[in-house]
């Protein structure tokens, strides 16, 4: 019986490790959060509808220019 009890314990906290791991985006450098820290910004949504907050280091410099053909 203890040997049960010590295995169910043991599945239950591994759950509780997997359920708060954090999903990647922007091609790893961003992370999934329901909100950004301060200095992040959010430029796209993760497949679970969280905001993918990116690092200014790999946030993008603008947007390419447009020519009239």
């Amino acid at each position: 019986m203890k040997t049960f009890l010590l295995t169910l314990a043991a599945l239950l906290l591994s759950s509780q490790v997997i359920a708060d791991s954090t999903e990647d985006c922007w091609n790893l450098h961003g992370n999934c959060r329901d909100r950004c820290h301060k200095n992040e910004k959010v430029y796209v949504l993760c497949l679970s509808g969280k905001l993918c907050c990116v690092k200014p280091k790999y946030q993008p410099h603008g947007l390419p220019k447009l020519t009239k053909g």
